[in-house]
């Protein structure tokens, strides 16, 4: 029996570290634009390659924390298929569900890095997606697939139905946030834990309002337990009483690819070991802390010692009830 089986797409990362003393790259005044230089060549300070995508960050860091994992994943019979497959396999996640399609490519990513922060251009590569039968297990985390997700998700919600002892964690792509929000609607009664970004959970509510509105909003809408991460301003958690804020920790970025599936596979991994929200949620912030110290999604995950050990160094930071909204 896994304590945690991954449901998702994996890539190949590619790294590509920008000068940040470049002035043919910019960050413009809103923050929402990385200006290039048309036409120009732009200076690299470093780069590197790894395996990458939500379901192998998170199994391979829930792995480093402990738990039995394994990945249902559909990769390309292309190099970087058979390169990803190996890796998970050393890494220590259970690669028997991982399914090798003839004659397709595995999905790629390539990752520009300028002050911290990341910009994905991403390679959706074709898949006709097939659900293997499930071995059993105590979660089940489902995250970013790309067109034709619709077919796993309506397998896995009557996989759900059958096994109502499941809890269910999710975590939705960007193609599945675009082109599918009214199908990602469906799964949310079945789920325990949904993790997303500030934005993601607009786009799931389907408007702008406070951290705290979203998260009632999407309980309503049936997942039992909700985290909102802010970027650097922190974490946020609703359970249909109680809502706490999780400060991040005081650490510069190196660079933050990877920092949210980090976060996800530590409060995973502490709901596992049977650790209440709150918990969870400090579990999160050091293993994302862990990660924007390194270059790539993997390369900073924690073991669960130095976890323990990165939370008794940050002791004062802990999650806070927020009564007022």
């Amino acid at each position: 029996m896994f304590n945690l089986i991954t449901i998702g797409d994996c890539v190949i990362d590619t790294f590509l570290i920008l000068d940040d003393t470049s002035k043919q790259c910019a960050i413009a005044k809103n923050k929402k634009e990385l200006r290039l230089n048309f036409g120009d060549k732009i200076p690299i300070s470093a780069s590197d390659q790894s395996i990458g995508g939500n379901a192998a960050n998170v199994a391979v860091g829930a792995t480093k924390l402990s738990c039995k994992t394994a990945i249902i994943t559909e990769l390309g019979d292309d190099i970087s298929g058979h390169v990803i497959k190996e890796a998970l396999h050393d890494s220590g996640v259970n690669t028997t569900l991982a399914k090798i399609q003839k004659n397709k490519q595995t999905r790629y990513s390539v990752i520009l890095h300028f002050k911290s922060e990341r910009t994905i251009l991403s390679y959706q590569a074709k898949r006709q997606y097939t659900l293997p039968k499930i071995p059993k297990a105590d979660w089940i985390y489902y995250t970013s697939l790309s067109k034709g997700f619709e077919v796993i998700q309506k397998k896995l919600i009557t996989h759900l139905k059958k096994n109502p002892d499941i809890s269910l964690a999710i975590n939705p792509g960007s193609f599945q946030m675009n082109a599918g929000k009214s199908v990602i609607k469906h799964i949310l009664p079945f789920t325990t834990l949904l993790v997303v970004n500030k934005e993601e959970a607009q786009k799931l509510v389907g408007k702008k309002a406070s951290i705290y509105t979203l998260a009632k909003s999407l309980y309503k809408k049936g997942v039992k337990q909700i985290i909102i991460t802010d970027s650097t301003n922190g974490s946020y958690s609703f359970d249909g009483s109680q809502f706490l804020f999780m400060p991040t920790y005081n650490i510069k970025a190196v660079a933050r690819t990877g920092a949210g599936d980090a976060y996800t596979s530590g409060v995973l991994s502490a709901l596992i070991h049977k650790k209440t929200l709150a918990e969870a949620m400090q579990w999160g912030t050091a293993n994302a802390s862990g990660v924007i110290q390194k270059v790539g999604a993997q390369q900073g995950l924690l073991s669960l010692r130095k976890t323990k050990a990165m939370i008794k160094k940050y002791k004062k930071v802990v999650p806070k009830k927020i009564k007022k909204y």
